[in-house]
């Protein structure tokens, strides 16, 4: 008996079938990248020198819906040296939606800056015990990211997104939690044009961290963000004593993070930092040429330089930067998901996934206390590499493929904004253990999946119609 040909098949059914082939073959990879992930929540990636220390880091968790509501969880964890998880500490625990800045206080107890939908929790956490031993509330701050304890009774706050509707109230400011006094204040606006980045509205200077540094917490290193430099302010005076960068100067830094400040052996200032937006961390040392550069020397910023010594780049908005006593640099990694530790050469040496969106990591003790590049004796411009899958600068990513399809185009510098903007958005959405690449696919395939699903009813909407009327009646 003779097969009966194609065209005695329902025209329809053959294409309801390719269609569905079609979306499986979209979903198919992302559902088998997907089996398995969650083992890379928490825990090691590739390890090619122990630490000698335990990592502290604070995952923030994130979303698009605003502050306070449903969202990927906010935890403390620790890892050890081989980036095995130790332990983790959830947000809920304290009443907080999002975890920022985590120091190492001198006792060994972690500070913690959270957030919840109505204001700012900082508290005291111990790692031996792992329990919370200082809790104080900072209501009505609702999006604050760091905040230093100075000593029992007394903290330094970053104060952003005060906003009267009219005028930014943006500001440092010590506070003594016994009387909840205010001890001193730094208001931007009262330093800084009012024209400054496009003028005042609800997130002016975006200030996301701050350090004491010099004798007796004389001065404050602080991060306008949205004004893409760092400062450091004195207290005694009030004045700007350093800048490094100012606003929309994107090739010296574009809206950082967590800047450290340490010397060169002879008293030269330097400044570390996560330069976000462009996706690495450098090294600036301070040249005022023939004048003092020496933090406490007076000599004013408009007489000053700064010179770029040393980046890596490669990074997926990194928001921290850490220098080691080794001269590693251990960096938040945070749209990649990880943390890391590069050798000067920009090299993976230590690796530890930490989903979604680790903020800051601490290791032995607070903040940076390493060498500088320059007495290290490696400077430059590298890029990251190794680590899972020999690194993400490594890979072949949509992002690149964006960019590689505007090249020697006309649409070159879009294509390259396009690519840019792709790469910061992506991650927020992709679930960690799915590549670039099957995630994009599963878009596609879902949006045909709904697209079929809109012409189906198109199609049998007559008979849809029908159905309901007979129910109806």
């Amino acid at each position: 008996m003779d097969r009966p040909s194609l065209d005695a098949y329902p025209r329809r059914t053959l294409i309801r079938a390719g269609l569905a082939f079609l979306v499986a073959a979209l979903l198919l990879p992302a559902a088998v990248s997907y089996v398995g992930s969650d083992s890379l929540e928490l825990g090691p990636g590739e390890v090619e020198q122990p630490a000698n220390n335990t990592t502290y880091v604070s995952v923030q968790g994130f979303h698009f819906a605003g502050y306070g509501a449903a969202k990927k969880p906010a935890r403390l964890v620790a890892a050890d040296g081989n980036a095995s998880l130790e332990w983790h500490f959830g947000g809920d625990e304290v009443g907080a939606n999002w975890f920022y800045e985590v120091d190492i206080r001198e006792n060994g107890n972690l500070f913690v800056t959270s957030t919840y939908s109505d204001g700012t929790i900082v508290f005291e956490f111990d790692p031996e015990t792992r329990e919370v031993v200082w809790t104080h509330r900072l209501p009505g701050l609702i999006d604050t990211h760091n905040v230093d304890r100075l000593s029992e009774d007394r903290i330094l706050v970053a104060n952003m997104r005060e906003y009267d509707g009219e005028t930014s109230g943006d500001r440092l400011y010590i506070e003594n939690t016994d009387t909840n006094e205010t001890e001193w204040e730094w208001v931007f606006h009262e330093h800084y044009p009012n024209s400054t980045d496009g003028g005042f509205n609800a997130d002016w200077t975006h200030v996301n961290d701050l350090d004491t540094i010099g004798a007796e917490d004389r001065y404050v290193l602080t991060s306008p963000r949205n004004f893409d430099q760092v400062i450091v302010v004195d207290r005694e005076t009030d004045d700007i004593a350093m800048r490094l960068g100012e606003d929309d100067d994107y090739d010296t830094l574009n809206e950082q993070h967590n800047p450290d400040y340490i010397e060169r052996e002879d008293g030269t200032p330097v400044i570390i930092v996560a330069d976000s937006e462009n996706d690495r961390v450098v090294e600036y040392e301070r040249d005022c040429g023939d004048a003092d550069p020496r933090l406490g020397a007076g000599t004013p910023p408009e007489d000053c330089e700064w010179d770029l010594v040393w980046s890596v780049d490669g990074f997926n908005w990194p928001r921290d930067a850490d220098r080691l006593p080794n001269g590693n640099t251990l960096v938040t990694d945070t749209l990649n998901h990880r943390v890391v530790e590069i050798n000067p050469q920009g090299e993976v040496v230590w690796e530890f996934y930490a989903a979604w969106a680790p903020y800051n990591a601490e290791r032995g003790t607070d903040d940076s206390h390493g060498p500088t590049m320059s007495d290290h004796g490696t400077t430059g411009n590298y890029t990251v590499s190794g680590g899972g899958d020999a690194g993400p600068a490594s890979r072949y990513q949509v992002a690149n493929g964006i960019n590689d399809l505007g090249s020697y185009t006309p649409f070159e510098a879009q294509f390259e904004s396009l690519a840019s903007t792709y790469a910061h958005v992506e991650p927020w959405f992709r679930p960690v253990g799915i590549g670039s690449w099957a995630f994009l696919s599963a878009i596609v395939g879902l949006l045909l999946a709904a697209g079929w699903g809109v012409s189906e009813v198109v199609v049998r909407r007559k008979r849809l119609v029908r159905g309901v009327k007979r129910r109806v009646s």
